[in-house]
């Protein structure tokens, strides 16, 4: 069953149990356990080892990261009992002064914090939602919202973590070729557009509307659903002296540090041997932020500025230290679920084999892909979109989609070439897509976690948005591959204006229906 289309049974069967059962948990240890058991001939015992194996390597692997979500963790408690989050809070609801606005202040910091995506889900959440709250926006809302603003907007940046993996896999001045890819990316930028135009516009459709006109009626935020991430902010009590300053400050110290800790990463990390040196690696910024290991960066910075808010809160008299050390189990605590389904996700990706090894998924996707006439090279940009959709919906993981395809596209494209960077584009934005739309992906589940709400909520209300987006960049790719020998600028012109065109289509048809069903 290895490197066959069976490697992705585990994900399958996640999926599917995820749906029709509500829980997230169990549904995805099942789909684990159903990859052991087909790894090791359906042998019981051997099929739990196995099980255990893979998740204790996968943790070990990320652990990093898991560091990252408790001190994040931590520091949104601490930020909520220096009183800073409601005085934000109170200062917001002055300054804005509609729902829209709120909506459009959380997206316009999601797409501020293009660092990381772990970290601006859970610092826009954090931030946001005692503001969205206030005008009732639904948890589905938000989250929706978090989830769009985070990987569309650091697939585009040239500096964030996504841009060092994408950069990694590319032939030569990999962080250029992945530059000269952004402005294809029609998924990515048509999703942030979507955003803010359904913000202003106040749109609405499918299960999202449903969610969004009981929040309004009832104040039921998350629209009767129970199953939801660990909200602490009950039992913590906010210093009624605390000020904007106590969570802004907090909130740029925490983006200065991880910068840092990003770039003290590039330079100093040796990925040969896998250890820090003495020699700067890199000559410049921006090959530092190509160089950096993201996990251990966001882990370090994170950490320093953690220390350093501790000593401002004390300095200014408005957290104790007994405060400080109590938040450390508190924010352990309200991560937990993200946690426990990271790693579930993480180990599901692991036994199918996203990346190699166990079931090898990888290798059944190189084999299929390698098989393509070259005939039918113009819908490449379609034919990878598509193909990265499905991959990165099953597996969960965009890097892991994009590390399989883009390898591929280069090598049978070439280096370079308006075709090889609409491939390329294509490839990455629909990982995104992929990655947006499935139960098992780290970045949804996160995004559910900053929004506290329920995760297969999360998944049903956005799936319409995310695929309204999807299917009209797959037509665009279509057009754009058509006129790929014309060159970057006719073809990509082309692609963007029906993008657009399908974009405005759909914007209009929805007010329409909008004012009818009023």
């Amino acid at each position: 069953m290895e490197a066959t289309f069976w490697a992705f049974l585990p994900a399958i069967v996640a999926i599917v149990l995820a749906l029709i059962s509500k829980q997230v948990y169990i549904s995805l240890f099942a789909g684990i356990l159903t990859g052991a058991l087909m790894y090791t001939g359906f042998n019981p015992l051997r099929a739990l080892g196995t099980l255990y194996t893979v998740m204790s390597e996968t943790v070990g692997n990320n652990v990093p990261i898991l560091v990252f979500l408790v001190v994040l963790g931590i520091f949104v408690v601490l930020m909520q009992k220096s009183g800073g989050s409601r005085a934000y809070g109170d200062w917001a609801e002055k300054k804005i002064h509609s729902k829209s606005g709120a909506l459009a202040a959380t997206a316009g910091l999601g797409c501020l914090i293009f660092v990381d995506d772990y970290f601006n889900c859970l610092t826009v959440g954090s931030v946001m939602r005692p503001v969205t709250d206030k005008f009732k926006v639904s948890h589905a809302k938000l989250a929706w919202i978090i989830d769009s603003t985070a990987a569309p907007v650091c697939i585009i940046a040239p500096i964030s973590s996504w841009a060092a993996a994408v950069s990694g896999q590319l032939e030569g001045n990999g962080l250029t070729v992945f530059m000269q890819t952004i402005p294809f990316n029609v998924y990515a930028i048509l999703t942030i557009i979507m955003v803010f135009a359904f913000c202003f516009l106040k749109l609405d459709f499918g299960k999202m509307k449903k969610n969004e006109r009981i929040a309004e009626t009832t104040g039921d935020l998350n629209a009767g659903e129970t199953d939801l991430p660990t909200d602490e902010d009950a039992s913590i009590v906010a210093n009624p002296k605390g000020k904007v300053r106590h969570l802004v400050i907090p909130v740029i110290m925490l983006i200065a540090c991880c910068v840092g800790g990003m770039i003290y990463s590039g330079y100093f990390y040796n990925w040969d041997t896998g250890t820090y040196g003495t020699a700067l690696q890199s000559a410049s910024i921006i090959e530092a932020f190509a160089n950096c290991d993201a996990g251990t960066s966001l882990a370090i910075g994170s950490t320093v500025a953690l220390f350093l808010v501790g000593i401002y809160y004390m300095c200014s008299k408005i957290v104790s230290f007994k405060e400080i050390t109590d938040s450390f189990t508190q924010g352990f605590k309200a991560m937990v679920p993200a946690i426990l389904i990271l790693t579930f996700a993480w180990s599901i990706s692991a036994i199918m084999g996203a990346k190699g090894g166990y079931l090898d998924a990888q290798a059944f996707v190189q084999t299929y892909m390698s098989n393509i006439p070259a005939s039918v090279q113009a819908f490449f940009p379609a034919i990878f979109f598509a193909l990265a959709c499905a991959i990165a919906f099953s597996t969960g993981t965009s890097w892991g989609t994009f590390g399989v395809l883009v390898p591929i596209a280069v090598t049978i494209l070439g280096g370079s070439g308006t075709l090889v960077f609409l491939t390329v584009s294509a490839t990455l934005g629909g990982a995104v897509y992929g990655d947006h739309v499935s139960p098992i992906s780290d970045t949804t589940i996160l995004s559910s976690t900053g929004g506290n709400c329920n995760h297969l909520d999360h998944v049903k209300t956005q799936f319409p948005y995310a695929s309204l987006v999807a299917g009209i960049a797959f037509i665009s790719y279509i057009f754009a591959g058509l006129l790929s020998s014309y060159g970057s600028v006719i073809s990509g012109a082309v692609m963007w204006a029906v993008a657009l065109v399908l974009f405005g289509i759909a914007v209009c048809i929805f007010r329409a229906v909008g004012k009818k069903s009023k």
